[in-house]
């Protein structure tokens, strides 16, 4: 069964508390979604609680035609939830509840034919603040072939040390320009932002580091060669899932031989697409991709 799927997704799964009512979220999942629409196989692998909300969120997912069997159940912690908070221009803040199920996600020996049969490996950086979590991401980090790290910086729930873990073990990473120069700046004042990429690049030998700009497109060094992308302009309903419906859409034209710069070019044509929408896990089809990159 393992080998039905091409990529795994890894860490929280949860429902996002927005002004207009409860949507299901987590980033991870958020890729996954998107990853399926766009005609792959992930497999996602999390932890709910045994209550209604886990209960709701595992029937959406399999209405939304996801994978469920490796979404753990918790009989002691609940759901996660995360008050969303957007400001005038639709950017999102966020309250992350703790401890919460996808806090405690397990590792189990019959996960190992799951990550060695899979192309790409995709985990943020959120997941990791517990233990628990840390601990079973690194033994998939240690199986995987083609590890893809979603940075994913919200106050308090990081630390430096485990982001440059992270960061060490990565062939793909994206984060946002917010990230980027949160991160550099350990590292000593840099004002240019190819600058702060190569030094990333160079400090933890990263082949593919992805900075997503939101309204500006985004900027990706891949092999030494750096393109860029300005975006396109639409009417943003809030940013939830933008980034990473990005990532699932990069990720999608790589494995598929695309050349960088047209799947930088896929990629923003699909966040922006996502920004018009609430949400992290609308509906749409891939026409509305195509109509958005003419």
């Amino acid at each position: 069964m393992s080998a039905a799927f091409n990529v795994v997704c890894y860490g929280e799964v949860l429902w996002d508390l927005l002004p207009t009512g409860s949507k299901p979220g987590g980033a991870p999942m958020n890729v996954a979604y998107h990853l399926k629409k766009l005609g792959n196989s992930p497999a996602m692998i999390s932890r709910v609680g045994s209550d209604d909300r886990g209960t709701e969120l595992l029937k959406i997912f399999q209405e939304k035609g996801l994978n469920t069997d490796f979404i753990q159940r918790d009989d002691s912690l609940p759901t996660g939830i995360v008050n969303a908070t957007p400001n005038e221009r639709g950017e999102m803040s966020y309250e992350i509840c703790a401890p919460v199920a996808w806090d405690n996600i397990q590792w189990f020996d019959s996960m190992e034919g799951l990550i060695k049969n899979a192309d790409h490996f995709v985990f943020g950086s959120l997941a990791a603040r517990n233990k628990q979590s840390y601990n079973t991401l690194f033994k998939f980090i240690e199986r995987a072939t083609n590890k893809v790290l979603d940075i994913n910086l919200r106050p308090p729930h990081f630390n430096a040390k485990t982001v440059e873990e992270l960061l060490a073990v990565a062939d793909i990473v994206k984060m946002n320009e917010d990230e980027l120069n949160l991160i550099s700046e350990w590292y000593g004042p840099i004002s240019n932002i190819q600058e702060r990429i190569l030094l990333l690049q160079e400090k933890f030998w990263i082949p593919t580091l992805i900075i997503t700009r939101g309204a500006n497109g985004a900027i990706v060094n891949t092999n030494g060669v750096f393109y860029e992308h300005p975006g396109y302009k639409v009417k943003v309903a809030d940013t939830v899932g933008s980034g990473d419906s990005f990532l699932a859409a990069y990720l999608t034209k790589s494995i598929h031989g695309w050349h960088a710069d047209q799947a930088l070019s896929y990629a923003c044509a699909l966040g922006s697409l996502i920004a018009t929408r609430e949400g992290g896990c609308p509906d749409y089809n891939l026409e509305e991709i195509e109509n958005m990159l003419q």
